[in-house]
């Protein structure tokens, strides 16, 4: 084969668009069946005899079908030419495709396996279809996840995989694909599980290859940000979308412009909007053209013509008050005329984008929900991104895509509500339709999100939950065999019996699932049954270990022995268990297992980390943590504790530090006054300094983390960062805990930071510009600290301390007037200031007679820098007022003190 001829052939697997290879080539047969797999006629391509060279068997026993591995069925040599890695990329991806129109797009597959299966005569009657799927869901099976069991076609997905597990030294492609069947395979999986580094790794030498075409470089891209974003890995994945945005030349920016969102509106006001363009793409038709190209042989696709195209419908909103799409007045988006470079696109008109670029923004949406607040401006970002995909529908899976992301914004809101239900039951419902072609709605599958069918069932049932329509949900849930939902279900009802009922029944055999009824009466002993059905077994037997506490150890030993020890469920729940009850030991002992079955979810790490601390395993818990924001870094919780972990460990991050004063410091529990910690190491500060800087971004009004992110800041160095932090305090906690909310010890270091001697300041600099900059770093830190004061703590809290450090900081800008004023006010509130009369404290009263005498020198020295002060009548009748309120103290050796003072500002008027 020409190289030439397989470039087009792997393009046009790609692309979903026949590629014409030219001239010669019509009659070969493997050109037929590739053409075949593009344009979705799958049962054509599996039933030609080609198939044969693919699925050829070698000579196998029935106990080899019921207990061999299926890889071991296939006699698949090294490929000796070309002509046979092109035929077995084919056909993985006809199975590949098939799997997903079976599960994914519909409508229904009409294929068998033995269309292209050739088993004897002797293997042929255990071969039934139930036990191959059974054996397939078996095998599909990962990281100690079990894969659903009710997928439909399961085993064409697994002969993807063996197909592309193949070496392909000429077909360049088939890493690209073997990333399409990982994706795939992630969404069968209970949990995402880590893949291999290979999978993005062998894609590096593609990049080049395919660097020419713009829109299969942002394919490449869009497709590997979609695995990140499945793993977690939220910042990788936004990275890919940002590439495939460049490649593509999609242009976008969220803007505002003038419009109306209700019927009711008398005034424009400004609205979000998400401008974007797509790059042009020349007179060649965009590849959405392709569905609505009739096929011109007597080969049908598995579906309807693709002349008979029809998209999702999506539903009217058909509200008294909201219109159906915001009504844009204006011509112009509020900053196109400045810098943007979309400021020529009119709002209310914007041109019609590519299909690509559209799933591009459907995946960018997906990064804002990641990153941000699932709350207030998010979902309007978010609306803006789906409404601009919405109102130029191209494709069918990239309208339902769209339709089903506006679907779930619209389901928290009240007057949108009805029309989330609706529409996701019409897009459950449409999924068995033959309303569009089979090509069409596989043409960009594997560039968006899709859910499964089960998937989407069950998002429609949780809805109906949310909605109070249990029994509804329940019934989806049955039908789906979901038994965890089922439970849930049963016990939001009050009768959680049921839930254990079920559970046990079918445990015990008293009630069978769907597979397990259709391959009953088979020739098939318990152990091979067993073995088949371990995976979902162990996830029942940890689900009635969550359902009876009294026995859920025993339960969950039993889930963990007879997944063959592969189940992280068992290990989890046993983790779980142990940490609840304070063996901490024992917990971290399963956890670890757990991790190291399926290292991609975060509560697993969570606890593991936190069994850790209490067992002060400081490295472990680093690394638990560090694994938690790693899998998500908006969890504000997991790097608070990653700060605390810093601040216990040694410089190489082995021991603890173990002295009383450290445990008095436990993070989250603010102390009465600071205590100095030396032997933390510095650099150990700052790793907590970051991770506390990272966390308050997503734990913004937990005061807690704002206290530990002041201390820490402070030990630091980082006096503006402490000052932010002490304002966030006061703002949280001023209208509960009045002036304790503030750290005082804190506060009158800052001050002191201002107002130290200058001569301090330039001893540690060793030039001009060292001086200059540490006068601009106090200047800076005065104007910050005078804003705490004036705006933040003043206005809600005082107490004589924070006056006092109020009046240092006006004292050392010569501010005399006002830091008089800021003294009286701290003698106002200080002992003397609010004694009363009656007081029998001698101890209270000899306290408050040196604070008289304190506010008396202050106005000395004060007074006669403002001008028309009368500061000696302000002395006077504070000592009056004192003595006045301290008669009974009369006897004290201190009277005479106050007397004398009186008397003395008696002759300096």
């Amino acid at each position: 084969m020409e190289t030439q001829l397989v470039e087009a052939i792997e393009k046009s697997l790609l692309t979903g668009q026949w590629i014409d290879p030219g001239s010669g080539h019509e009659t070969l047969p493997h050109i037929d069946v590739i053409k075949s797999v593009v344009e979705g006629s799958f049962s054509h391509a599996l039933k030609s005899p080609t198939a044969g060279r693919v699925f050829a068997l070698r000579p196998i026993k029935t106990s080899d079908i019921v207990d061999g591995p299926i890889s071991s069925w296939l006699d698949l040599p090294e490929a000796q030419d070309i002509e046979t890695e092109v035929l077995r990329l084919g056909y993985a991806v006809a199975c590949l495709h098939a799997f997903l129109q079976a599960n994914w797009t519909g409508p229904d597959l009409q294929v068998q396996y033995a269309d292209f299966l050739p088993f004897s005569p002797e293997t042929a009657e255990a071969a039934t279809e139930e036990l191959l799927d059974r054996k397939a869901v078996s095998e599909l099976s990962y990281g100690g996840e079990p894969a659903y069991h009710l997928a439909r076609g399961p085993l064409f997905l697994r002969f993807a995989q063996i197909l592309l597990a193949l070496p392909y030294s000429r077909c360049s492609t088939a890493p690209w694909w073997s990333l399409r069947t990982w994706l795939v395979h992630q969404q069968v999986l209970d949990e995402p599980v880590a893949v291999p580094d290979s999978v993005f790794s062998s894609l590096h030498p593609l990049i080049p290859a395919v660097s020419s075409d713009r829109d299969l470089l942002g394919q490449l891209h869009l497709e590997q940000g979609l695995l990140e974003h499945r793993l977690s890995n939220n910042k990788s994945a936004a990275d890919y979308f940002a590439r495939a945005a460049r490649a593509t030349g999609l242009e976008y920016e969220l803007s505002g412009a003038l419009g109306r969102r209700t019927r009711f509106q008398q005034s424009d006001v400004s609205q979000l909007v998400l401008l974007a363009e797509s790059r042009p793409r020349g007179e060649s038709p965009p590849r959405e053209s392709n569905s609505a190209i009739a096929s011109k042989d007597a080969r049908e696709p598995d579906g309807p013509s693709a002349g008979a195209t029809k998209l999702p419908e999506s539903l009217a909103l058909n509200d008294d008050t909201l219109l159906e799409q915001t009504k844009f007045t204006s011509s112009q988006a509020a900053d196109g005329s400045i810098t943007s470079r979309l400021g020529h696109l009119d709002p209310a008109a914007q041109p019609a984008l590519h299909p690509l670029d559209q799933c591009i923004l459907l995946s960018l949406c997906l990064n804002v929900k990641n990153t941000s607040p699932a709350h207030g401006l998010t979902n309007e970002e978010m609306s803006a991104f789906v409404n601009r995909v919405i109102a130029h529908p191209a494709n069918w899976s990239v309208h339902t895509m769209a339709l089903l992301l506006r679907s779930r914004l619209e389901a928290t809101r009240t007057r949108t509500v009805e029309r989330s239900t609706l529409q996701l039951q019409a897009l459950v419902d449409q999924m068995p339709t033959a309303d569009s072609s089979v090509s069409e709605r596989l043409l960009y599958i594997h560039d968006i999100p899709l859910p499964s069918r089960w998937e989407l069932e069950r998002e429609l049932a949780l809805q109906y939950i949310s909605l109070g329509v249990t029994k509804s949900a329940l019934a989806i849930f049955e039908r789906l065999e979901m038994w965890e939902e089922v439970v849930k279900c049963w016990q939001s009802m009050e009768r959680p019996d049921k839930g254990v009922a079920i559970v046990r029944d079918l445990l015990e055999g008293r009630k069978a699932e769907a597979d397990v009824v259709l391959s009953r009466g088979k020739e098939s002993t318990s152990h091979r049954r067993g073995f088949l059905d371990a995976a979902r077994e162990a996830k029942l037997w940890c689900l009635l270990g969550d359902l009876e506490p009294a026995n859920a150890i025993n339960h969950y030993n039993r889930a963990w022995s007879i997944s063959g020890e592969k189940s992280g469920r068992a290990m989890r729940s046993l983790g779980g268990y142990h940490f609840s009850r304070g063996e901490y030991a024992r917990a971290i002992s399963c956890l670890r297992r757990a991790v190291a079955i399926n290292p991609l979810l975060h509560r697993s790490w969570f606890v593991l980390g936190c069994a850790c601390i209490r067992e002060e395993d400081w490295e472990t818990a680093r690394q638990a943590f560090s694994r938690c924001v790693a899998i998500d870094d908006e969890d504000g919780e997991s790097w608070n504790n990653l700060a605390s972990v810093y601040l216990r460990m040694e410089e190489a991050g082995q021991k603890p530090v173990a002295n009383d004063e450290d445990a008095e410091r436990d993070m989250g529990a603010p102390a009465d006054e600071e205590k100095p910690a030396p032997s933390v190491p510095f650099s150990n500060k700052m790793l907590a300094f970051r991770a506390l800087k990272q966390g308050i971004k997503y734990r913004y009004d937990d005061w807690r983390m704002w206290y530990n992110y002041m201390i820490v800041s402070m030990d630091v160095g980082e006096l503006s960062e402490a000052c932010r932090a002490l304002g966030r305090i006061v703002e949280e906690r001023a209208g509960k805990d009045g002036a304790k909310c503030v750290d005082e010890v804190v506060l009158e270091r800052l001050v002191d930071a201002v107002t130290r001697d200058p001569t301090d300041v330039q001893a540690g600099a060793t030039g001009g510009q060292d001086v200059a900059a540490a006068h601009a770093a106090t200047s800076g830190l005065f104007r910050i600290l005078m804003d705490l004061f004036e705006r933040t703590i003043l206005p809600r809290v005082s107490s004589f301390r924070i006056f006092r450090a109020y009046a240092k900081l006006l004292t050392w800008q010569s501010r005399w007037e006002e830091a008089l004023k800021a003294y009286l006010d701290s003698y106002r509130c200080s002992t003397a200031g609010t004694i009363e009369k009656g007081e029998t404290d001698v101890g209270k009263w000899r306290e408050a007679v040196g604070e008289v005498e304190e506010i008396v020198d202050l106005l000395r020295n004060f007074g006669p820098r403002v001008d028309g002060s009368k500061w000696q009548l302000q002395a006077r009748s504070i000592v009056r007022t004192f003595i006045g309120r301290t008669k009974d103290f009369e006897d004290e050796p201190e009277w005479e003190r106050l007397t004398s003072l009186l008397e003395e500002l008696r002759k300096e008027d």
